[in-house]
């Protein structure tokens, strides 16, 4: 490999070099200790910053995120490397064949009649591709490492694909009623709580579905606007001289509702 150059701009086989640089003989040290399992997370970390500059419509700092994880890709992919096993051109190389197999549209005899049918062969393809012979191992696919409410729908939306579901949201609405009384009675005796606790969080997101509300968006929404309620609620309380601390859960309650009623006033 051509040894890594100082330059003034760079293109994607530079980062490719750069990260050997880092990872090689008389690179940084810390980099040279990384396994796939250290920086696990790190990954994460970066996918959901990447998120975060969608959410905001910000090209610039888009832009500095889509790096951060194309900086983890060419890391994992340079580990692999040194082991042997494949190289970022495998991983480009898989990656056009499964797009061109999963286009036959574009890249075959395929007549579509829309977007809709494209996923539906998509998901057909994926099938055959992935050996999942039946509805239960399309199920089991749906990655672990997702968060539990995605994980949720997405499961859900692969049942119903077959028909297993509710004709309708009040089906969905009811079946959560009643996974709630049997989590009241969970927590009256002790028993079971796990289980009916996330049953219900499970009916929650089956309704999402029906309204066509993503659970994260609605989840995330709502612990910002409790922040925001909160912080109102506690600059009351200093305007009025007094600290959460020394208040009681009424008083507190009290001037919560009133943050909540001027922040309603002002929308």
């Amino acid at each position: 490999m051509d040894k890594f150059v100082i330059k003034e701009n760079y293109d994607v086989y530079d980062l490719y070099k750069l990260v050997a640089a880092l990872r090689g003989e008389g690179g940084c040290p810390w980099d040279r200790k990384q396994t796939h399992e250290s920086i696990r997370n790190n990954f994460i970390e970066e996918v959901y910053e990447v998120c975060e500059a969608i959410d905001e419509k910000n090209p610039e700092h888009l832009q500095e995120e889509l790096g951060d994880v194309l900086l983890q890709v060419m890391f994992h992919a340079s580990m692999e490397e040194d082991a042997g096993r494949f190289d970022i051109d495998d991983v480009s190389d898989m990656v056009c064949k499964k797009l061109v197999l999963r286009h036959p549209h574009v890249f075959g005899d395929v007549k579509v009649s829309g977007s809709d049918e494209v996923l539906v062969n998509w998901d057909a393809i994926k099938r055959v591709e992935k050996k999942q012979e039946t509805v239960t191992d399309t199920l089991e696919a749906v990655a672990k490492s997702l968060p539990s409410l995605w994980r949720a729908r997405k499961i859900q939306k692969r049942a119903a694909k077959v028909g297993f579901d509710w004709p309708d949201v009040d089906g969905a609405l009811e079946k959560l009623e009643e996974e709630i009384r049997e989590l009241r009675q969970a927590v009256k005796t002790g028993e079971g709580v796990m289980d009916e606790l996330g049953d219900v969080l499970f009916s929650a997101v089956n309704v999402s579905r029906y309204v066509d509300v993503d659970p994260e968006d609605a989840l995330t929404a709502t612990s910002e606007k409790f922040i925001r309620r909160f912080r109102a609620m506690e600059e009351l309380a200093s305007n009025a001289g007094k600290e959460l601390e020394n208040m009681t859960l009424d008083e507190m309650e009290e001037y919560y509702q009133l943050g909540k009623k001027k922040e309603n006033s002002n929308e």
